[in-house]
């Protein structure tokens, strides 16, 4: 599961993040809240892996150590931070490292092979590929350049990839998922908790046949003779 964290300045996401962020400053929420949202989560489950995307501003207020301490401590896996480059970002990554906490980090359709091969040897957990040249929810998909950018970093990693950024629906969904090992959908998901968020019964309903339609729909796409009974896909960005 990816978590993010609300920011007043989100340059890397869509109208439906940003309003989601603006509703959740509104309703005072913190990095310090959502760490404590990952402890109580914990407390019930403690395999599921959690990567927490943020921008660096709330970090760096924090302080990287402190951070890293709060967030190992709340059963954070990874962090993934938007606007910190692999260049600046050695200090962050030490106080994660020395917690046992991954660091993320992204590549796009326009990454050179140099720098990619430079984040790849960084990177630990896995890599997330970004899947257009534009912010979340956006519907540009090119698959044909996605797949050249994904065998262009397994080129350079045993990691696996994950692909997020324009992925919406079940077509998209199982375009991705026959060419990277993952795929990482939000702003669809953000767009339900917008509408049915007054009832969460409802809601919770909503996201869970939503999920439910993607995992059918990927598992078809990888095996055509799949069991589409099985599975959950894990949602993100």
């Amino acid at each position: 599961i990816e978590l993010g964290v609300p920011f007043s300045d989100p340059m890397a996401d869509g109208p439906a993040i940003q309003a989601a962020g603006e509703r959740a400053l509104q309703n005072r929420t913190t990095l310090h809240g959502v760490l404590d949202a990952v402890a109580e989560f914990r407390r019930d489950e403690d395999a599921l892996p959690v990567v927490l995307m943020s921008y660096l501003n709330p970090i760096e207020q924090m302080g990287f150590a402190d951070f890293a301490g709060a967030a190992a401590e709340a059963g954070i896996d990874g962090v993934l931070v938007v606007d910190l480059p692999p260049e600046e970002a050695q200090d962050l990554m030490t106080e994660l490292q020395r917690r046992g906490v991954m660091m993320i980090f992204l590549l796009s359709l326009t990454t050179s092979g140099q720098r990619m091969a430079m984040i790849a040897q960084l990177a630990r957990g896995f890599i997330y590929c970004i899947s257009l040249k534009g912010v979340t929810g956006s519907d540009r998909l090119a698959i044909g350049e996605v797949a050249q950018c994904v065998a262009a970093i397994k080129r350079k990693t045993e990691l696996p990839v994950g692909v997020g950024f324009g992925i919406h629906d079940a077509d998209t969904a199982a375009a991705v998922a026959a060419v990277a090992d993952a795929i990482v959908i939000g702003s669809a998901l953000v767009r339900i908790v917008e509408m049915h968020g007054g009832n969460l019964g409802q809601c919770k309903k909503e996201i869970g046949g939503f999920i439910s339609y993607i995992r059918k729909s990927i598992n078809v796409a990888i095996d055509p003779n799949t069991d589409t009974a099985c599975g959950g896909v894990g949602a993100g960005k």
